[in-house]
């Protein structure tokens, strides 16, 4: 046991009952203290152990292993079956009308008599198609420069090699594409893609091979990735951000993620707060609405503000189900019914919620706060207090929701903002998906060559653009560039934070 919490012995005891009322009087407020300091210890432990990933920000691989209690999600029923919906188009195998390849089951002799059929006419043919890809193999291309001495000045002149063949023996765009889409894509670790490589097609690519053309792949994307930076800083309404802990040459530092529905930005930086958002260069000059999770640096910036709600409610659950409090269980039906009600005015065309509707949820949502502050009082300090009034786990989300009213409900006054920040959930979820398959990043620099092709990867796939085609499409200098970046004429180079 800690010095602090040292129990008196028997002796203790004794000594201070022989020295009068003073002494036991001194003995009983010590172990006063100790009791107040021990139950304070099993109140944060218990605490602890009450969170888990469904009412709190904890992550789920850190609720081990211990059976769960029954899940009470917050979501409800839809009241729909099971599987494809009415109207939902779905993805079934369809035959074609001209196959690459026809093989044909001739009838020589009738299944029932036996009798010769090779010479009558067919009547008809019934179909099946089976869809392969055939056997792979690696083509070989030489190419060969033709070389002539002149016969008047005796001079050799070498036919021109094109641009991409550089040297004696190299791979094509398209393997070593494939190669930086297993290892970024994919997440596959680099010894991963050289096995996967060698499977696929009996090729022996090294780790250098691989890491050159991630960088190669970095180089033609790079354009693209500016683009996109370019929109979510000055054009972009509302931009989603979060950031996560990724470990980099063996150190902590952070991937942060700003995104919108059809774009994505990745980038790393050894400090997660407001130093790191400054050097990425995207926040100081945001004008539109920034979503995101209540982080302090966030508000550092003038722009507006919406916070992620289904950090509330994680919250929210934790506190009703840790404390008994009711007026969290209100808080979440309130915000639940907002978000149904903003739902259906979207479903029906509507732009804005009426403002009856509004002063509502805005006296609403002021009640459930008077109740919990009713629940927990807030007194001033008896006694001059340096720094921050240490506060319950109750009071600091009462006062961050007194506080940050506006952002929280903002989803309810403006229906481009949604009502929570997964959209940048998912995203920044591949970091961590890549971090979980391959491990760390080994350089700082490979870690933003990962960033800024994922960054290729994510915008394209969210404009239902086939990856490898726009990989590929790289190789001829042409890029995809996505609907949502065509026209753009940006002016400036942004800063590259490393």
């Amino acid at each position: 046991m800690d010095m602090e919490y040292e129990l008196p012995t028997h002796q203790d005891i004794l000594f201070a009952y022989q020295q009068g009322k003073e002494a036991m009087v001194k003995l009983v407020d010590r172990q006063s203290q100790i009791i107040i300091g021990l139950a304070q210890r099993v109140a944060a432990l218990e605490n602890r152990i009450a969170k888990n990933s469904s009412n709190s920000n904890k992550p789920p691989a850190t609720d081990g292993y211990q059976k769960q209690q029954r899940t009470q999600s917050l979501r409800k029923k839809s009241g729909r079956k099971p599987g494809g919906q009415i109207g939902h188009k779905g993805n079934t195998l369809q035959q074609v009308e001209n196959p690459d390849q026809i093989i044909k089951y001739p009838v020589l002799l009738c299944q029932t008599c036996c009798c010769d059929l090779s010479a009558v006419t067919v009547e008809s043919v019934e179909k099946r198609q089976v869809f392969d890809i055939p056997k792979i193999k690696i083509i070989v291309t030489e190419h060969r420069a033709e070389k002539k001495r002149c016969p008047d000045c005796g001079e050799v002149t070498m036919g021109d090699f094109p641009e991409h063949v550089t040297q004696q023996t190299q791979y094509g765009c398209r393997i070593k594409t494939q190669a930086a889409y297993f290892y970024s894509g994919q997440f596959t670790s680099l010894q991963r893609t050289q096995q996967t490589l060698y499977d696929l097609y009996g090729v022996r690519m090294n780790e250098t091979t691989i890491l050159t053309a991630q960088q190669d792949m970095q180089a033609k994307v790079s354009p693209v990735v500016s683009l996109i930076k370019y929109f979510l800083t000055y054009l972009s309404p509302v931009d989603h951000f979060d950031e996560t802990g990724v470990r980099i040459a063996g150190k902590l530092q952070w991937l942060h993620s700003i995104s919108t529905p059809l774009l994505t930005y990745y980038q790393t930086h050894r400090k997660r707060g407001q130093s790191a958002m400054e050097e990425i260069g995207i926040l100081p000059h945001f004008t539109g609405k920034a979503i995101h999770d209540e982080w302090a640096s966030y508000f550092s910036y003038q722009c507006a503000h919406g916070n992620c709600n289904a950090h509330h409610l994680r919250e929210l659950r934790y506190i009703h189900e840790r404390y008994h409090q009711g007026w969290a269980k209100r808080m979440v039906k309130l915000l639940l019914a907002m978000k149904r009600t903003v739902a259906l005015a979207k479903k029906d065309g509507m732009q804005a919620l009426p403002r009856d509707k509004l002063t509502e949820f805005s006296l609403a949502y002021d009640n459930v706060l008077s109740v919990g502050f009713t629940e927990n009082p807030i007194y001033p300090p008896l006694h001059k207090h340096r720094g921050r009034v240490k506060h319950t786990e109750p009071q600091n989300l009462l006062l961050r929701l007194q506080k940050y009213k506006q952002e929280t409900i903002l989803f309810a006054y403006d229906f481009s903002v949604a009502f929570d920040n997964n959209q940048a959930e998912r995203d920044i979820r591949m970091a961590k998906l890549k971090q979980k398959i391959s491990g760390c990043f080994r350089t700082e620099k490979n870690a933003q060559v990962f960033c800024d092709i994922r960054s290729y990867i994510s915008t394209v796939r969210k404009h239902c653009h086939d990856v490898l085609s726009a990989f590929e499409s790289l190789s001829t200098g042409i890029p995809y560039v996505p609907e949502t970046l065509v026209g753009i004429n940006m002016p400036l180079a942004l800063p590259r934070a490393m």
